[in-house]
């Protein structure tokens, strides 16, 4: 059944073809139908050339329906005034028009239309004559035009349902697409702000020790070897963790077994300690009553310190920095270093700060930099909470 239905939308002239075909069939049948009692009508031809007129019209009901039925409804008046009795054969072709009608146009020009055409021809098989039969010679032919504009409306409002779902369902694939691609870009930004926070901080820690060391190579054997070691145990860190990041990004997920917990506050005096073998003495303030953070916004705010402070490692004039965390109604963190005039390396945005700026938007909070009277600045306002998920 689909198949034909399918075939018949391929292929609508030969359709509206085979429906005139039957059209005509019935149309003359009707002609010729007399009643039990009743006397043929003369001017059969006219009947005739009538009903042809008519079920030739329905060949423009797709595209002209609104003058297919005028022309059909026009055609079985003539037939009714002609005395020939309305019968379901002869009001074929004007049941055809409106059921293209109601299809084609709005529920309001259907019913507009077909009321005009129940009253003309309801009208015309009543006539004067009002007996014991006016009755059925009225409802019969007022009920087999409704059926169509039934149908049709029918018809119209389920291929509008079968559009609006096409349409919906068009929208979500492109919608799933375009999530798609934000998700991918999103990933690739926070894999892009992973290996920058690493690879930068141990770098530069490194490239710091191992400038120290060069320093006291001659003037202290003792300490370049402690210096040394602690580039040692820098260089294999960042190489541990490049190595888990990799195997995440390989792997699609990763081992519980081998991983660590994520960083976070609590491992501050290591990176202080890594800091300081590298140059840099941070002078560390906490305001407040330290409290335990979620784990995204712990992990931020260690991210965010330890930028900052790889920052001041490389920039710092004086080899020292501050860093001041201040657990209020919100966590503040602050770290500043002393900066030298004209270097253009301090203060420039750059990967590190945009890193950090991202990272705070994440999780609700907000970061600003200043680099003003030779003192360069980071401060950043976290939610001490993880923000609700808007729906």
């Amino acid at each position: 059944m689909t198949g034909l239905v399918e075939y018949a939308e391929r292929h609508p002239w030969l359709t509206d073809a085979i429906v005139v075909a039957a059209l005509l069939g019935s149309g003359v049948l009707g002609v010729h139908l007399v009643g039990p009692g009743d006397s043929r009508p003369e001017d059969v031809w006219v009947a005739d050339a009538v009903t042809v007129v008519a079920c030739l019209a329905v060949f423009g009901a797709r595209t002209h329906p609104r003058a297919t039925v005028v022309v059909t409804t026009v055609c079985a008046v003539v037939g009714g005034g002609l005395g020939f009795l309305l019968t379901p054969l002869l009001l074929a072709p004007v049941m055809v028009a409106l059921y293209w009608l109601a299809v084609t146009t709005t529920s309001r020009t259907a019913w507009t239309y077909g009321a005009v055409t129940i009253v003309l021809v309801v009208g015309t098989a009543v006539g004067a004559d009002i007996d014991e039969t006016v009755a059925l010679r009225s409802v019969g032919p007022a009920l087999w035009l409704v059926l169509p504009l039934v149908m049709g409306s029918r018809s119209r409002l389920r291929d509008a349902l079968l559009d609006a779902v096409r349409a919906r369902a068009e929208h979500a694939e492109r919608t799933r697409d375009d999530e798609a691609r934000l998700r991918v870009t999103e990933e690739r930004m926070r894999i892009a702000r992973d290996l920058h926070d690493v690879v930068a901080h141990h770098l530069a820690v490194a490239n710091a020790q191992a400038g120290t060391a060069a320093h006291l190579l001659r003037r202290s054997p003792e300490l370049t070897q402690k210096v040394l070691a602690d580039l040692q145990t820098t260089t294999s860190a960042v190489m541990l963790e490049l190595r888990d990041t990799v195997g995440v990004l390989r792997n699609g997920g990763a081992d519980e077994d081998g991983l660590e917990p994520a960083p976070g506050l609590a491992r501050l005096p290591e990176l202080i300690e890594a800091c300081a073998s590298a140059g840099l003495t941070v002078d560390v303030e906490v305001d407040g009553e330290p409290r335990e953070l979620p784990a995204g916004i712990d992990l931020t705010a260690y991210r965010i310190v330890q930028e900052a402070l790889t920052n001041a490692t490389k920039y710092s004039a004086s080899g020292s920095a501050s860093l001041r965390l201040g657990y209020g109604a919100r966590l503040i963190i602050a770290v500043a270093n002393e900066t030298r005039p004209g270097d253009p390396g301090a203060g420039r945005p750059g990967y590190g700060i945009v890193g950090m700026r991202e990272r705070a938007h994440a999780v609700g909070g907000d970061l600003r930099v200043s680099d003003a009277g030779g003192r360069f600045e980071v401060v950043s306002s976290l939610p001490l909470h993880t923000p609700a998920a808007t729906p």
